[in-house]
């Protein structure tokens, strides 16, 4: 199980990584600082690099990194210019997403990297919910219910493999369009719900009993997570 280190100072960022990481079958550090985050290089396999670090200029340890040898980093930044990423993929990074990003896409491209690199990709099969009623293939981008594959949306895929992640806790409307469509989204909230209601027409007459709303707060998937057959 290759490990990741998530270097970024913003919680919320941090978390919306490590849900979607750990979902995809990686074990995730994380560090909130440069100081942190060069103390945890040997424990990694890949790194997640913000670049406006509290402490160390995210490019200083780009530097670093690449003094160790052949340690794969993807820089996460909000600085987008031509010339930041130039700077960037010179200094050793080998891919740069710039925010607003689509976790989906983050975990996509840790895996790209790490094949680049010969690593594994942690592929697995399909997890199952609800007496394998449910199934949902992260890597191929596919769900089917009750044996039938699902016509699903970009946004309504990323919503379902979201309130997935842990069965049972209430997703708010911020959470899901941050793990959907970027943090920077979060303007948009409300359209959740007409992407929500679409999701549970394609999953049939119970889909508000698969994807329950819990009012005032949000939705979570009510289907427990089988296990390993």
């Amino acid at each position: 199980m290759p490990t990741v280190l998530v270097v970024e100072d913003e919680r919320d960022i941090r978390d919306i990584l490590r849900r979607y990481l750990e979902r995809a079958g990686f074990a995730v550090l994380t560090a909130m600082s440069g100081a942190e985050a060069l103390r945890l290089l040997s424990a990694c396999e890949l790194v997640l690099l913000d670049l406006g670090l509290p402490d160390i200029d995210g490019t200083d340890i780009l530097r670093e990194i690449h003094t160790l040898g052949t340690l794969p980093v993807i820089v996460l930044t909000a600085r987008s210019t031509t010339e930041d990423r130039i700077q960037g993929l010179d200094l050793g990074a080998d891919d740069y997403v710039t925010k607003p990003f689509s976790p989906h896409e983050v975990v996509l491209r840790v895996q790209a990297v790490l094949h680049r690199y010969g690593g594994s990709t942690t592929t697995t099969g399909p997890t199952s919910f609800g007496g394998r009623r449910l199934r949902i293939d992260d890597s191929a981008h596919q769900a089917w219910l009750d044996g039938t594959a699902l016509d699903l949306t970009p946004t309504e895929w990323g919503l379902l493999a979201a309130v997935s992640t842990a069965p049972g806790r209430v997703y708010s409307r911020y959470e899901l369009v941050n793990g959907v469509r970027g943090y920077e989204y979060a303007g948009y909230e409300r359209t959740i719900d007409s992407h929500i209601k679409n999701l549970r027409h394609k999953l049939g007459p119970g889909g508000a009993d698969i994807i329950e709303t819990v009012l005032g707060v949000g939705y979570r998937l009510a289907l427990r997570q089988d296990e390993p057959s």
